[in-house]
């Protein structure tokens, strides 16, 4: 992933009920989720919702696809991996990542700042 879609992805998640929902979708799995179902497993009105999904799928966070009557949205994953990646590809001057080697980077969970 290149830093372009990097930010947008990243701006796309920063924001509670965009996160949410998304958060939501990984949950569900590949066969995603109808918007009806979304807006009421997090109380979000309809409006809203298809709001923040549209930014979403802008970002390559999500994808729809129409059933009929329905557009299910589901997670996709390759954007969440690429992002992940992108965000880790330098992570610890290349070497693995793993709580010995946090320690020997100077980092852990209790070196984050709040």
């Amino acid at each position: 992933m290149d830093t372009k879609p990097a930010i947008a992805a990243l701006a796309a998640l920063a924001q509670e009920s965009r996160l949410a929902t998304f958060r939501l979708l990984v949950q569900a799995g590949p066969d995603g989720l109808p918007a009806s179902k979304i807006a009421e497993a997090l109380g979000l009105p309809p409006s809203s919702l298809s709001f923040h999904l549209k930014e979403l799928t802008h970002a390559q966070l999500v994808i729809p696809r129409q059933d009929g009557r329905f557009i299910i949205y589901s997670a996709n994953f390759a954007t969440m991996n690429g992002l992940l990646g992108f965000l880790t590809e330098n992570c610890c001057g290349g070497n693995p990542c793993t709580p010995a080697s946090m320690a020997h980077c100077g980092g852990g969970p209790s070196d984050v700042a709040a």
